[in-house]
């Protein structure tokens, strides 16, 4: 298999091959979307699906892997030296010969998962990667889409003073990409409890109308600049809370349920920006996933902090390169 796609990559130079990544235990995901786009797939390599084109958005790709080359190596010292050739710095995906692929990392730049603060400056420039095949062929991409190993991001995390873990979720989507709303701003954080979200919006000085039919963790509920709704996400209209910068929701539902719910306030033109996680039952529900990629302004991701649900993100005009 290897030497077939060696030689179907070296004897068409001007073909380009990128290399989706998926998240853990989410290959089978990211292989039904690819297919679903029509990205013709070359290879399966763990996590990694090799696939003919230049890269497109997709979903369930944790991290994309640019101008991919599958090379022949000589050595060691040969496979740092086609790799220094080509990017400043590497990541390396182990799918075998794992000693072999640490010492070939060892003699070229590098990047360290470290963890990180919440607001934290994330590096800003590129990151290749690698993965060795065998012991003479290697998988080279010069550049991937995140700045960060594997398309991840770990934090200190704050085990004291959220209500549960899904706060991650948003130092996620406010560190790694770089945009968050400002102080003084007026959100909405749909589905609320117990309050994590809510906490981390009111932790950057936003103003919060926090709704869910059941209460706020007491810790949550005293702190200021929260105006907590007892009562339906659903059965709220958008004309009863007024103009918002931002709508949040972490809200469990169906996918066709938050689609209908974030149209609603959309087409209110009432709300600027959203950001939402689209939760999924077995299997995935894509006729709604892309759906929701076809709203204008849209971005969808799987953040390192999301199980089976992904993030979407909807940007009014002049915040859409904040999305690259």
């Amino acid at each position: 298999m290897v030497s077939i796609l060696i030689h179907m990559v070296q004897s068409n130079l001007k073909q380009t091959f990128t290399g989706y990544l998926s998240p853990v235990d989410f290959e089978s995901d990211l292989k039904t979307e690819l297919t679903l786009m029509g990205i013709t797939i070359v290879s399966q390599h763990g996590r990694l699906f090799l696939c003919e084109g230049e890269a497109r958005d997709v979903v369930f790709a944790q991290d994309t892997w640019l101008e991919v080359e599958i090379l022949a190596y000589s050595s060691i010292t040969n496979a740092a030296e086609l790799l220094k050739a080509r990017a400043a710095r590497y990541q390396h995906y182990s799918l075998n010969n794992h000693r072999r692929g640490e010492l070939i990392l060892e003699k070229v730049p590098r990047v360290k998962i470290k963890k990180y603060d919440f607001l934290e400056s994330i590096p800003s420039t590129s990151l290749g990667a690698f993965a060795l095949l065998s012991e003479s062929e290697i998988i080279v991409s010069p550049k991937t889409t995140c700045p960060l190993p594997f398309g991840e991001i770990h934090f200190n995390e704050d085990k004291i003073n959220p209500p549960s873990r899904a706060y991650l979720k948003l130092w996620e989507l406010f560190t790694l990409y770089g945009y968050k709303p400002e102080a003084g701003m007026k959100t909405i954080d749909v589905g609320s409890c117990p309050g994590g979200w809510t906490w981390v919006l009111q932790s950057i000085g936003a103003h919060v109308v926090s709704v869910d039919k059941a209460p706020l963790d007491p810790k949550i509920a005293v702190l200021p600049n929260i105006e907590f709704r007892q009562e339906s996400a659903f059965g709220l209209r958008p004309q009863h809370v007024g103009k918002l910068d931002w709508f949040f929701s972490d809200i469990i539902c169906y996918p066709e349920k938050l689609l209908e719910l974030v149209l609603r306030w959309r087409e209110s033109e009432l709300v600027d920006n959203f950001a939402c996680t689209i939760k999924f039952q077995q299997p995935t529900d894509y006729e709604t996933l892309f759906k929701f990629k076809e709203i204008p302004g849209s971005k969808i991701i799987h953040l390192s902090c999301n199980k089976h649900e992904v993030t979407w993100i909807n940007l009014k005009e002049g915040l859409h390169e904040k999305l690259s």
